[in-house]
């Protein structure tokens, strides 16, 4: 009979997120296994290498994303901000500019890679899906919004760009400018002016 592990892939993966948010793209998995206390064996035994632990924590990523969005959208009290609520949420895990902007070095790496390239296209073909449940749910009270297809990739598209402009150029809070971003789309479709 196999033992049960005691180290988890989580608190291998949220080490993983850490070590990227602080290091970039050019983290080891020595830093990973520092950061969860654990042998540098144990993170290659359990995710083979360095590819293989983005590749889980990518599909951990549109898990949680898509988690995320529901618990939010559930919270809301209408539709439409409940739409609001799960966009926003969606990077809601990045921290400072600095952080973010380690990420978004990551990022660039990722897309270079067909594999985790493949797994980005999975995680933005969820949220995407996860906005049109959202934007169909909301459509009634948004009368000038674009078809649900539409509608959602441009939310989605919305959140893409705020987040990688903040990355960049980080001014406030990058929740309060998702927000003031998706608002004012979500403003327009609404057929009000923006006050």
């Amino acid at each position: 009979m196999a033992r049960p592990r005691s180290i988890t892939d989580e608190r291998l993966l949220g080490a993983a997120e850490t070590v990227i948010g602080r290091c970039g793209p050019g983290f080891k998995l020595a830093q990973v296994a520092s950061e969860a206390g654990v042998s540098v064996g144990t993170v290659a035994q359990r995710f083979g290498s360095k590819s293989g632990l983005l590749q889980e924590m990518s599909r951990r990523a549109t898990r949680r994303a898509v988690e995320q969005m529901r618990e939010c959208a559930e919270q809301a009290d209408d539709p439409v901000a409940g739409l609001r609520a799960a966009a926003v949420a969606v990077y809601a895990v990045l921290g400072d500019a600095e952080e973010a902007a380690n990420h978004l070095g990551q990022l660039g790496v990722d897309i270079g890679d067909p594999v985790l390239r493949s797994l980005l296209g999975e995680h933005f073909t969820a949220v995407e899906e996860e906005l049109r449940r959202l934007v169909r749910a909301a459509a009634p009270a948004l009368p000038h919004a674009p078809s649900v297809p539409r509608a959602a990739r441009v939310v989605l598209d919305v959140i893409n760009g705020v987040s990688i402009d903040w990355s960049i150029r980080p001014h406030g809070r990058l929740a309060d400018r998702l927000a003031e971003d998706v608002d004012a789309v979500l403003t327009a479709w609404r057929g009000r002016e923006d006050s």
